[in-house]
């Protein structure tokens, strides 16, 4: 195979680099909250750590791709699925990012035997990411391929609570109740995220034989859940306080205001109810980036705190 810079950048595209913003800004998120619980900050922990994170996440692009091609085939690339398709289009780059995708996750493995080994962390630091690698690779790989077995939704959950734990367990050395607590509002809005790509997708995912929620119920039951989803997210963050597990300078309402952005374009969806591929797309695309946009303000509401 000759490797140009078309084929260079088709490469590249595989890994959705765009969506990985995502993740290292829920490792920040975790980091930045252990921080506010005051655990010390180290860079070599936090760039080891977050390289952990990135490689993992970034070999389930490329098995995602490879697995799910057959399905890519009644699908249409969009603003937030960006990559797809390649291997439709470029069937000779498949075998290719098979090996991309086992040799990063052979990567991200080490490198979290590495941080056991040099921080002296408890060995459920390196299982934690060795289990998350799993879940990435399981997720469209057989024989279990969660996604086509109605469990994609729930892995995708499991999959935030990685990565926003993979930032705290990196600085904190543990994962614990005010954690795990913290992570509730968050799943509900990973619930908004994993649908926001699964709406626009509906049609060729039925036809390629993926299960997932929206294939099963519509996507009017997709909106809906999304406005559920955005009212438990704010409903959570107005609770969180009352455990007096957190801070006292953790000012809660100021999340929950972050919170209503998402909550606001749920009832605008609802309202609006897009059932066509293309205005259900244009919402979706607008739902992703407004996840990116708290992630950013949390983060920066939490950097705040800490500086």
């Amino acid at each position: 195979m000759n490797y140009n810079i078309d084929t260079l950048t088709k490469i590249i595209k595989l890994g959705r680099p765009h969506v990985l913003v995502g993740d290292f800004l829920l490792f920040t998120m975790g980091a930045l909250l252990a921080l506010l619980f005051h655990a010390e900050f180290f860079l070599s922990k936090f760039v080891l750590g977050y390289s952990i994170l990135f490689t993992a996440h970034l070999a389930v692009h490329y098995s995602n791709d490879y697995f799910d091609v057959e399905v890519d085939k009644h699908n249409q690339s969009n603003p937030i699925s960006s990559g797809r398709g390649i291997l439709v289009e470029n069937p000779e780059l498949k075998e290719l990012s098979k090996t991309i995708s086992v040799a990063i996750m052979v990567l991200s493995i080490s490198l979290a035997a590495v941080f056991t080994a040099i921080f002296a962390y408890p060995i459920s630091f390196f299982l934690f990411f060795l289990f998350g690698n799993l879940l990435a690779w399981f997720y469209t790989a057989p024989p279990i391929k969660l996604v086509y077995r109605r469990m994609g939704e729930i892995a995708n959950v499991v999959a935030v609570i990685i990565f926003l734990g993979a930032g705290y367990f990196t600085l904190m050395g543990t994962l614990d109740l005010p954690f795990l607590v913290f992570s509730i509002p968050v799943v509900f809005l990973q619930l908004i995220f994993i649908n926001s790509f699964e709406i626009p997708d509906m049609e060729g995912d039925k036809l390629g034989g993926k299960i997932t929620w929206i294939v099963s119920w519509g996507r009017e039951f997709g909106f809906r859940l999304i406005v559920l989803s955005g009212a438990l997210a704010t409903l959570s963050f107005l609770l969180l306080p009352f455990t007096n597990l957190f801070p006292s300078n953790m000012d809660f309402r100021v999340l929950t205001a972050i919170s209503l952005i998402i909550l606001t374009l749920g009832i605008i969806e609802v309202v609006k109810n897009p059932l066509d591929k293309e205005s259900a797309t244009k919402f979706c695309t607008i739902n992703v980036f407004a996840l990116f946009l708290m992630s950013i303000l949390i983060d920066a509401y939490f950097l705040y705190l800490v500086r």
